[in-house]
């Protein structure tokens, strides 16, 4: 197995699993414990709109995407604090747009389009060099922003009326923590993709929280747990030749079982 690592393609895999897996990790705690899960699978689908209109382009789509989502996670939050619209219903109208918007303009490009099945599940053996850096400045962004707003996050997270009466700019933070789960989700679009990225903000989350209630264990927690499963999933599908998407989505799912069969031979005995 360690063989694997004299390859450059797999160290560039391995390094951008890692960094990946502790950037989802810490966001998705959050997404979690604010129950922002749905509103995050609004912006993975959406950001094929950005996907479909960027090959049409001609630019990155991995850009296009970026775009996408961060103006679709800007508009739900925006739209759904002024109670202009339902909350699950705008995040029905941009799921189906980006979806829509991605598939026309993928049908208008010329030509074949290559490489769209590994924005839809994954392909992280093709990470290039320059992936890694942004997925770097992106991890060193998240945990910073999290260790200075650590104590807002949790508040707004949990209480967000309690939050507006303590002087805590929550506005602000709502913005910039929006635009960082929307970076983040692009990022895991060559790891996951597009059908499997949701279960990466969610299954090692969920796993923390069988053993941990405590807000800042959960996520050192689920930031372990978000990367021994991205890694072991990396294997296998090196080893197995399959889609590493699904192949970490399983780890989680396994891992998930064990714990769960674990905590509750505990509560027995």
């Amino acid at each position: 197995m360690l063989e694997l690592l004299q390859y450059d393609f797999f160290q560039n895999a391995l390094i951008s699993t890692i960094l990946i897996g502790i950037s989802c990790g810490l966001v998705g705690t959050y997404i979690v414990a604010k129950r922002m899960v749905f509103i995050s699978g609004g912006i993975t689908h959406t950001s094929f709109g950005g996907l479909g209109l960027a090959y049409y382009l001609g630019f990155s789509p991995m850009l296009g995407a970026g775009i996408f989502s961060v103006l679709s996670a800007l508009a739900i939050l925006f739209l759904s604090d002024n109670k202009k619209l339902r909350e699950d219903s705008l995040i029905g109208i941009f799921w189906s747009a980006g979806m829509a918007i991605g598939i026309l303009f993928i049908y208008l490009t010329p030509g074949y389009v290559p490489n769209l099945m590994s924005y839809l599940f994954g392909n992280i053996l093709t990470v290039t060099r320059s992936q890694i850096i942004i997925s770097a400045f992106l991890c060193l962004f998240i945990i910073v922003f999290f260790l200075r707003f650590y104590r807002p996050l949790f508040y707004i997270a949990f209480d967000k009326a309690y939050s507006k009466t303590h002087q805590i700019p929550v506005n602000v933070i709502d913005i910039a923590i929006t635009i960082t789960i929307a970076l983040c989700i692009v990022l895991c679009l060559k790891l996951a993709g597009i059908i499997l990225v949701i279960s990466y903000l969610t299954i090692p989350q969920a796993i923390a929280g069988l053993f941990y209630k405590n807000f800042s264990q959960q996520l050192i927690a689920s930031t372990i747990i978000s990367t021994i499963g991205s890694v072991s999933g990396l294997f296998f599908s090196a080893l197995l030749n399959i889609p590493s998407g699904a192949s970490i989505v399983i780890c989680f799912i396994l891992l998930f079982i064990l714990c769960w069969l674990l905590k509750r031979l505990v509560r027995k005995n």
